[in-house]
């Protein structure tokens, strides 16, 4: 029970992650159903989940000055609370507007919660943040993976759980949204009423003591080498990871040869070994940052090339690929964070981090339409070629970081 106590926050923390990546993924498969219960078209209900993911994106700045100038804390509970709220709304039979209220309230209350969450995990457990952050990443991974069994799961058996869905009659899938919104609004009272006042008082000294930062205080950052070419890193990993998650079904059946059942069971396995956070995370308190981030994007590099290059050797070794694709990218993603918060002064890391998570989010945006374009025009083992670039220049960057920074450590000896 101590040791649990130890971790109180960050179980608290990736509760909510949880909760709220299990919201944002819970629309698609409920897509046919809303065009049904709202009489919509696909395009306006794809149109109301772009404005999710977009709302989420550009959030990942504006969360971070946040932080910055009134605390974590306060930004953490208020997402949490925003997107509880929006659950709710979804949990009754109202207009099509009270969709998009909550929506957008699920988006907004979404969108502030990573990039805060990373600064305050860093700051409470400063000896084990990589561990921390591989545990956070994978719970949140997993938020995603559940959304579309339990999601089916309500769909397919109409009274899973009598006493939630006798609340409305013939719509059972929104019990989901009622249960996760008192999930979230759970955790939300939790957190606040756990995290210490400590941090909070402190957050408050320091911005009585210090100015708030300017937007100039944050651009000024990409003038740090180290850390615009590590920005760079980040957004060519997302490009290329985005791409792949996009289109991974259709060229294992197009170019591959495989069942679409076959390539379905397949790509599930890039979601499955996302625990491998846990341990990279881990290792990059141990054995540094740098030396983490290259091997993981060079395994995932190096197997997404193999992908390409060997599509006929059979289905066993292509299977192999996939996982050491997916071993590596989700090995890189904990380490990704917290090594762009140690390149940041203390009082703009969060918004610092936030503007690196809106241009890699960005970047992972508009990957499915270009990978989409340059399959149309060829044909998807060019596309995917595109993306083995993308993830092998982010390591190959990410090996100069590493050069150059044992460089620096051998001159200060």
């Amino acid at each position: 029970m101590i040791y649990l106590h130890k971790y109180t926050t960050l179980i608290l923390a990736s509760g909510i992650w949880f909760v709220g990546k299990f919201l944002r993924y819970a629309f698609p498969p409920l897509f046919d159903t809303l065009q049904i219960s709202y009489d919509v078209s696909t395009t306006i209900i794809g149109f109301m989940y772009t404005c999710l993911l977009t709302v989420y994106a550009l959030l990942q700045f504006p969360s971070g000055i946040l932080s910055d100038r009134f605390g974590s804390l306060r930004i953490i509970v208020g997402g949490a609370g925003l997107a509880a709220g929006g659950a709710f709304l979804l949990s009754f039979e109202l207009p099509i507007y009270f969709l998009v209220i909550s929506i957008v309230a699920i988006g907004v209350g979404t969108g502030v919660h990573k990039t805060v969450a990373v600064g305050i995990l860093s700051k409470t457990y400063p000896k084990r943040t990589g561990r921390v952050l591989g545990v956070f990443d994978t719970f949140g991974t997993y938020g995603g993976v559940g959304a579309s069994f339990i999601v089916t799961l309500f769909l397919v058996v109409p009274r899973p759980v009598e006493y939630l869905v006798a609340l409305f009659p013939g719509a059972a899938w929104r019990s989901v949204f009622l249960s996760s919104g008192l999930v979230g609004l759970g955790f939300a009272v939790l957190f606040a009423w756990y995290v210490p006042k400590q941090q909070t008082q402190n957050d408050d000294n320091r911005r009585k003591n210090d100015p708030s930062p300017s937007i100039q205080d944050y651009l000024i950052q990409f003038k740090n080498k180290k850390f615009a070419m590590f920005a760079l890193v980040t957004i060519l990993f997302s490009f290329s990871y985005n791409g792949v998650l996009a289109f991974l079904p259709l060229f294992l059946s197009e170019e591959v040869g495989l069942s679409i059942t076959t390539a379905n069971l397949l790509y599930s396995a890039v979601f499955v070994v996302s625990f491998v956070q846990i341990f990279t995370g881990g290792l990059s308190d141990r054995v540094g940052r740098l030396p983490i981030i290259f091997i993981t994007l060079g395994v995932g590099g190096v197997a997404l090339l193999a992908i390409v290059v060997l599509v006929d050797i059979g289905i066993v070794i292509i299977a192999i690929l996939i996982v050491l694709f997916a071993l590596g990218s989700h090995g890189f993603r904990p380490v990704r964070g917290l090594y762009l918060i140690e390149l940041l002064p203390d009082d703009i890391a969060a918004g610092g981090f936030g503007i690196v998570r809106t241009l890699l989010m960005g970047a992972g945006a508009v990957a499915p339409t270009i990978i989409g374009f340059i399959a149309d025009m060829s044909d998807f083992r060019v596309a995917f070629a595109f993306l083995t670039a993308s993830m092998v220049g982010a390591a190959t960057i990410s090996i100069g970081l590493l050069i150059s920074n044992t460089s620096m450590k051998n001159i200060s000896m």
